[in-house]
C-alpha cells in the first residue's frame, strides 16, 4: 500500500490554516496514520503551533520542512502567503528525519555527521535524500558537499529556504522545532521508484572562460582578466546583472549548473554570485526569454517523466528558484500549470520556491546546487 496526501490552506490564520490541511490530508489517506513529511510555510505564520498541531494529529511524524518565497501544489497552483504539506504513508519504505543545527559553525562537517545519525537508525540503503538547508548564514554549496560525502553515490534533492525575498531570515523545520541555520533532511529507503528532471531555460552565450580568482561565491578574474571585464565584453557594456548567469559545465560533459549574479564591485571588478564557484571552473554567461523559461518546467517535467523506472508515479515535488518568480513577475502561475497540462492522470504535487535547489544533473547521482533553475522528483511504487 502506498498512500501520499497533499494539503494546502490559503488562509492568513496559523491554527484554521494548519487545521484545513490536515482535514485535507486526512480525507486523502481514509485514516491511515502517515510515516513522515514535508512542510512548506510562507513568511509570518505561527509555525510553532502549526508543527505542534501536526504532531498532535499525527504523533511522531518524521517531519521537516521550511519558509518559502512561494509555495505550489495540486489544490491549488502556486500561491504566496499559504502552507502546504505532503505527508507519506508508504509500505515497505522507512523514512527518517534528521537535523544539523548550527550548520554556519562547520557546514560541511556538520552536514555529513547530520546524515550519519540519519543513516544508523534505517535498515536497508537509502535510495533518496531531501534536504531543506539554511541559505543565508553560511555555504549552501558547503553544506550539500557533507552531505554527498556521507551518502556517496545516493542522490540528494531539495531547496536552500527562503524568506519571501527579504534576505534577513530563514526557518528550517525539524518535527516540532522551529530552527534557523541548519539542515534538515529527510531519508527516503526501501520499496520506492523515482526519477527527476531539472532545466533552467538558459542557453550559453559568447565564449567559455575559466575561473582564474575565486574567493567562494566572489569571482574576480576569469581567464586572468577583470571579470566585469568579461561580462562586458559578451553584453555590450553591460554589467552583470541577474538576467544574465553563469553557466558552470560539469567536467567532461556539456551539462551546466547555473549561479545567478548578485551584484557587482566596480572598484575590485568582482561579481557577486549566489553560491560558491572553484577556481578552474569553466564557465559561460548564459541568457533566456521569459518563454524559455517557462518551456523549462516543462522539460524538467517531461524528463522525469521518460526516465521513471514504473508506470504510474504518484506525486511529485517541485522545487523552483525565487530567481525565477521574480523575473517572471505576473506570469510565475504559468510555470506550475504549464507542468500541470503534462499530467495525463492525477498526480499529487507540492513544492516551494527557493534561495536555490539542489538537485543532480541529468543521468547523474552526484547532487549539485543550482540557482534559476526548475527541478522536480518523481515518487512511486
Amino acid at each position: 500500500m502506498m498512500k501520499i496526501a497533499v494539503g494546502h490552506s490559503l488562509d492568513p490564520d496559523s491554527l484554521e490554516a494548519i487545521d484545513e490541511v490536515l482535514e485535507q490530508c486526512d480525507r486523502i489517506l481514509e485514516g491511515a496514520k502517515p510515516k513522515a513529511g514535508i512542510l512548506f510555510a510562507a513568511i509570518g505564520f505561527d509555525y510553532a503551533l502549526i508543527l505542534k498541531r501536526i504532531d498532535e494529529v499525527f504523533p511522531n511524524i518524521e517531519l521537516i520542512g521550511g519558509t518559502t518565497d512561494g509555495e505550489v501544489s495540486s489544490i491549488f497552483g502556486f500561491q504566496q502567503d499559504s502552507i502546504t504539506l505532503m505527508v507519506f504513508d508508504l509500505e515497505n519504505v522507512e523514512i527518517r528525519a534528521a537535523v544539523g543545527r548550527n550548520i554556519s559553525e562547520d557546514p560541511t562537517r556538520i552536514a555529513r555527521e547530520t546524515v550519519e545519525k540519519a543513516l544508523e537508525s534505517i535498515n536497508t540503503s537509502p535510495k533518496f535524500c531531501i534536504a531543506l538547508p539554511e541559505s543565508l548564514t553560511t555555504s549552501t554549496v558547503s553544506i550539500l558537499s557533507g552531505l554527498q560525502l556521507a551518502l556517496e553515490n545516493v542522490p540528494i534533492f531539495g531547496g536552500a529556504t527562503a524568506d519571501n525575498w527579504e534576505f534577513q531570515c530563514t526557518h528550517q523545520f525539524y518535527k516540532t522545532e522551529v530552527l534557523s541555520d541548519s539542515v534538515p533532511i529527510l531519508l527516503f529507503a526501501g520499496d520506492l521508484l523515482f526519477s527527476h528532471g531539472v532545466s533552467s531555460g538558459w542557453k550559453p552565450l559568447g565564449k567559455k572562460g575559466v575561473l582564474t580568482k575565486v574567493d567562494r561565491n566572489i569571482v574576480y578574474e576569469i581567464d586572468n582578466n577583470s571579470a566585469l571585464d568579461f561580462y562586458r565584453y559578451y553584453l555590450d557594456g553591460l554589467t552583470a546583472v541577474a538576467e544574465y548567469p553563469i553557466a558552470v559545465f560539469s567536467p567532461d560533459t556539456t551539462q551546466f549548473y547555473l549561479r545567478g549574479c548578485m551584484g557587482y564591485d566596480e572598484s575590485a571588478e568582482s561579481i557577486t554570485l549566489a553560491g560558491d564557484v572553484f577556481e578552474g571552473a569553466v564557465i559561460q554567461i548564459a541568457e533566456a526569454a521569459c518563454e524559455d523559461i517557462l518551456a523549462a518546467s516543462k522539460i524538467a517535467f517531461k524528463n522525469a517523466m521518460e526516465t521513471y523506472p514504473g508506470e504510474n508515479p504518484i506525486a511529485v515535488l517541485i522545487f523552483s528558484c525565487a530567481s525565477r518568480r521574480h523575473l517572471l513577475g505576473m506570469m510565475t502561475n504559468e510555470e506550475y500549470e504549464i507542468i500541470q497540462g503534462c499530467f495525463d492522470r492525477d498526480i499529487l504535487s507540492c513544492g516551494f520556491y527557493t534561495y536555490g535547489e539542489i538537485s543532480p544533473l541529468l543521468n547523474k547521482n552526484k547532487a549539485v546546487f543550482h540557482n534559476i533553475t526548475f527541478t522536480s522528483l518523481l515518487i512511486g511504487k
